[in-house]
């Protein structure tokens, strides 16, 4: 997934007006234009790292007048400890775009590092790991971006990109037969139609009304090895809800073909980094 640099800095714009304002009361009159000052980002965790080349755009749009010289790239593995990279120049964009920075670096590594995790739990299995669109407003592309930094794919990126008959379209429109062909009377041959199923006997109609993927909703791992053995490959599977950590190997191992998890931008854990000054000078 690239990101695309207007989006980028409509982000980084909103963010910086958002913390400054109109005046850095601390900083604007502590410290004049000419002050220069030499800076690191240091790991505090052990994980992913994401979002580095945005954290250097942030200091150009605060002001500008920095150097970055950046020593770990997105997707490299940190340890607790390393420098990930080093800035020199202005303080006054040092200390301003200091929080925005690191807003968006820690959230986005917190992101492809739980994403990591994730993968390598159910590794040597068939399933693949995705996110949702249980995405923090505005930030979007953002955090689906660290998810294919940290290893996994990407779900739909909006409603737009393919019909997901969810429980509540099929409670509304009355059926998933009626609900399945009413749509591809509309929809273009190159939409997918994946849909939700409860129980077994909706996964059989479901297969029956012809979707092409089926998305098995809060199933135990016993119900998702049989709606395996029944689809026996014609569709593609999908486990979600109520899927975590500890239970993520035994979903994998019931053969469905891929696992979402809203968890891993919804409520993920920031990834622990601090911005330290090092020398300043006049």
């Amino acid at each position: 997934m690239m990101l695309q640099p207007f989006y980028i800095d409509k982000i980084i714009t909103t963010a910086l007006e958002e913390d400054i304002h109109y005046v850095d009361v601390t900083t604007d009159y502590l410290l004049d234009d000419s002050h220069i000052s030499e800076a690191y980002y240091l790991a505090k965790d052990s994980g992913v790292l994401c979002g580095i080349d945005i954290a250097k755009r942030v200091f150009e749009l605060a002001g500008g007048n920095v150097e970055m010289k950046i020593l770990k790239k997105d997707g490299e593995a940190v340890e607790k400890g390393d420098i990930l990279a080093m800035m020199k120049g202005s303080t006054r964009t040092l200390l301003k775009g200091e929080r925005t920075a690191l807003n968006i670096l820690q959230h986005m590594s917190g992101i492809a590092t739980a994403t990591a995790e994730c993968v390598a739990l159910v590794a040597g299995t068939r399933a693949q790991i995705t996110d949702t669109r249980k995405t923090l407003p505005g930030l979007r592309q953002l955090q689906k971006y660290a998810v294919t930094v940290g290893g996994g794919k990407n779900h739909r990126y909006n409603l737009s990109d393919g019909a997901m008959l969810k429980d509540n379209h099929i409670d509304a429109y009355g059926s998933i037969t009626g609900a399945v062909q009413a749509l591809r009377k509309k929809i273009g041959h190159m939409v997918k139609i994946e849909l939700e199923v409860r129980t077994l006997a909706e996964l059989e109609e479901a297969l029956a009304a012809g979707a092409d993927i089926i998305m098995l909703d809060n199933m135990n791992c016993e119900e998702m090895r049989k709606a395996v053995a029944m689809t026996n490959g014609a569709v593609l599977l999908e486990a979600s809800g109520n899927v975590t950590k500890e239970n993520i190997r035994a979903v994998a191992e019931t053969g469905v073909d891929i696992i979402s998890l809203g968890a891993l931008t919804h409520s993920v854990k920031c990834f622990d980094i601090s911005m330290r000054i090092q020398t300043a000078k006049d």
